[in-house]
């Protein structure tokens, strides 16, 4: 997978409202992926309307490795992304790791 062995500086911000509505997750990294758009954004359900108190912290850090190694084209953040995942899965995986390897330099 192309985000195995990478390494992404994101934030996680817990708001006065944290535990009843959830934390504010954002990518500082670059990445190229259906469901992060450009501004680090994440679309993630329990980020959102599926939110629940019950929920931790660690919830939210395993739904996110969950969501990097399986992309959800059918509701992306980045629709550019998400077409060429769909159309070209091999292309996409190229330009997400070239993206990385910049961020490396």
């Amino acid at each position: 997978m192309i985000f195995l062995g990478g390494v992404f500086n994101a934030e996680l911000l817990l708001t006065d409202e944290y535990p009843m509505n959830p934390p504010k997750v954002v990518f500082n990294t670059k990445i190229y992926h259906p469901n992060i758009d450009n501004l680090g954004r994440i679309c993630l359900d329990i980020l959102k309307d599926k939110w629940s108190p019950a929920l931790q912290i660690r919830s939210v850090l395993l739904s996110i490795q969950a969501l990097l190694s399986s992309p959800n084209p059918d509701d992306p953040l980045n629709n550019e992304a998400a077409n060429q995942w769909k159309n070209d899965e091999n292309g996409a995986l190229k330009k997400g790791k070239k993206l990385e390897d910049l961020g490396d330099a």
